[in-house]
């Protein structure tokens, strides 16, 4: 076939950046942008996220960890100073507080002089899947859904080109979700939000909102099933804004999404293979012109080890830049035009996320989805299907279940200096920095501008115009959540776990969990107890759940009685659970980065119980070095992504419940 009579514009290149501090987080914007990059992608930290202000409980150890902290509208001014927000596109990736700050964005915006009619970007704000996989979530659906509306309303209004709302798969596949899952559940969330805004009434351009709806996927190594995911995405978005809304404008029903290649698909066991799986999923979401994606970021190839360095981000920019404009990519029409092998693949996926949103919708939609437990586990059983998958070997993975053979690797070689090291400085520094703030400020205009947040949230008025009040007035993160946790209430969203019975004992080879399973029976018979119980424990604000589920599937298949109560849990909470439960063992799962600080915290209050002799153990994505300190600590193992196969991890934990209590070494073969 011809080439195009014109080469494709290039999609936004991006990084996911930003850790430390404003100041930090904006050097490294300004270096990233002159390096080529052509849109920015700002991580927040996790109290930033979820609502709380970094000198709150909750934010011990986690502020400036895996993104920047963005306190109030000074931060914002240090993050972006210096960048002309007229002229660029940036990416945040944020879902609870998105209204928030996405007002301090276009507060500075304003005065920088910027027109807001020129603001070009994008407010992550979906926060389904938080309640589903990644745990950011702060309200109950149905309030999280009206900030989403009002931020909708107010940005068709005000800020049309900006994407008020990133519709995220993202996540979905990291939790589990098949690619038949993965599209039926976003595009399920997709209609919860179009019919949140159509049954408010607050627009009258039903299309102008369709055209800013955009989406942010992932995108494993099955390149070529990534390929026909991402064509069958476009088709049921248009048939869905066709047939339910009624929508005719070809540009409005076009299927916008960005992408990020799937993170959690990279190993910590020769790393170097990250690099060409990068390469091979970026591929999936560029190969087809029809289903291209409109903005990519890659992950970095020691992201399974620790934070990218800038030189790591500089290498996957590169990884970009050289596809778009080495290759002839950009010359050349859709490749899989006509090819039947991509139709078949197409139809099948559509086929199956037909049936799987059907179902979705027929139960009430994705919010009732959500609160009966079904999403969460189906996404638990799909995880510990693919898990069952690795750990029999009928899913190859390099340099892991297979060809585990290797030499030492140079990329690795610095040890610690190999991945971005925070500064434990950091967190005191930004809590003088709000201590000042706050003193700096005029008491009555923040109250007032909180008290009139609280009456419009406690109405039905749309709050983006009280939100940007607050700003105004120098309100911080955590007491504009702070207001809206007040009238709104919190939500702990359903575990998935009770779904999930027997799930991980069906993936697995029988003999090997069996030989666990007698293990952990003859313990306890030995203890005199009638099952071991553990305590799985998410301290802190890290909301990544899905190991710390799967390992409790596995453990209560094993013969454990698992405690589990899900996500953002206090050190003080994990204690009085351990009392409470009169456990055997405490397992805590960190993959923030904060692990020396949460963990550190748990065992000093197990102290204070008089509980020094319970063991602890602990997973995440954890360096070496801070492994050795969490031994010296009194842990008694650490776990990380090297170590895959659950049902070796629960054996483990059998050993370490034997050690604690001084009983003899029990080995009982598999069959």
């Amino acid at each position: 076939m011809a080439k195009l009579p014109e080469r494709d514009r290039p999609w936004v290149m991006r990084t996911y950046a930003g850790h430390s501090s404003a100041a930090a987080s904006n050097a490294l914007f300004r270096r990233n942008l002159g390096k080529g990059q052509t849109g920015l992608s700002v991580a927040f930290d996790l109290p930033t996220q979820t609502g709380y202000d970094p000198d709150a409980e909750l934010a011990r150890g986690e502020v400036g960890r895996v993104g920047v902290p963005v306190a109030h509208l000074g931060d914002m001014r240090t993050l972006f100073d210096g960048i002309d927000l007229g002229l660029a596109n940036t990416s945040m990736t944020i879902n609870a507080t998105a209204m928030w700050l996405l007002s301090l964005y276009v507060t500075v915006a304003r005065e920088q002089g910027a027109p807001l009619a020129s603001l070009a970007g994008t407010t992550q704000n979906d926060i389904v899947k938080e309640y589903l996989s990644r745990g950011t979530h702060i309200f109950p659906p149905g309030p999280s859904l009206r900030l989403t509306t009002d931020t909708i309303a107010w940005t068709v209004a005000n800020c049309p080109k900006w994407n008020p709302v990133n519709i995220c798969s993202y996540h979905l596949q990291e939790a589990g979700a098949t690619p038949v899952q993965e599209v039926a559940f976003a595009l399920a969330t997709a209609i919860a939000v179009l019919d949140a805004v159509r049954d408010s009434g607050q627009v009258a351009d039903f299309a102008a909102v369709a055209a800013r709806i955009s989406f942010f996927v992932n995108a494993s190594v099955r390149f070529v099933e990534e390929t026909a995911k991402m064509r069958a995405f476009g088709l049921l978005w248009d048939r869905i804004l066709t047939d339910r809304y009624e929508i005719s404008d070809k540009s409005a029903k076009r299927f916008r999404y960005g992408v990020q290649v799937n993170s959690l698909g990279l190993t910590e066991s020769q790393p170097e293979n990250n690099v060409q799986r990068i390469v091979l999923e970026m591929l999936g979401v560029t190969l087809s012109r029809d289903a291209r994606a409109r903005a990519v970021q890659l992950p970095a190839w020691n992201e399974a080890l620790g934070l990218p360095r800038p030189w790591d981000q500089q290498w996957s920019l590169r990884m970009q830049q050289v596809l778009a404009f080495e290759s002839d990519l950009l010359e050349y029409p859709d490749l899989f035009e006509g090819s039947h092998v991509m139709t078949a693949l197409v139809d099948d996926l559509v086929a199956g996320a037909t049936a799987e949103l059907d179902r979705v919708l027929e139960m009430g939609g994705v919010v009732a989805a959500v609160e009966s437990g079904y999403l969460k586990s189906a996404l638990v059983a799909s995880l510990a299907e693919r898990r069952g998958r690795m750990e029999r070997g009928e899913d190859v993975v390099v340099g892991v279940n297979r060809f585990p053979e290797t030499e030492p690797s140079p990329l690795v070689a610095a040890g610690a200096a190999a991945i971005e090291q925070i500064d434990p400085a950091v967190e005191s520094a930004a809590v003088e920095s709000l201590l000042a703030w706050r003193a700096a400020r005029t008491p009555a205009d923040v109250d007032n501008a909180l008290e009139r947040l609280r009456q419009v949230a406690g109405g039905t008025g749309n709050l983006m115009e009280a939100t940007l009040d607050c700003v105004r007035a120098g309100v911080t993160t955590g007491e504009w959540a702070s207001v809206l946790r007040d009238v709104f209430g919190e939500y702990r969203a359903p575990t998935g776990l009770t779904g999930a019975v027997s799930a991980g004992a069906s993936t697995v080879p029988g003999s090997a969990l069996v030989a666990v399973r007698e293990r952990v029976r003859r313990t306890a018979e030995e203890l005199g107890a009638g099952r071991l119980r553990m305590l799985v424990g998410k301290p802190g604000l890290d909301g990544h759940s899905n190991g710390a589920e799967q390992i409790a599937v596995r453990a209560r298949d094993a013969g454990f009685e698992v405690v589990y109560q899900g996500i953002r849990l206090t050190s003080a909470q994990i204690v009085a659970a351990a009392v409470e439960e009169d456990v055997d063992l405490v397992g805590l799962s960190v993959l923030s980065g904060s692990h020396l600080a949460a963990v550190a915290s748990v065992l000093e209050g197990l102290r204070a119980e008089g509980l020094d002799d319970l063991p602890v153990v602990v997973g995440g994505i954890i360096p070496p070095s801070d492994a050795a300190t969490l031994l010296a600590s009194g842990v008694a193992r650490v776990f990380t992504p090297k170590d895959f196969a659950i049902t070796d991890v629960v054996d483990e934990l059998v050993t370490v419940v034997r050690e604690a209590h001084k009983l003899p070494i029990l080995v009982i073969q598999a069959q």
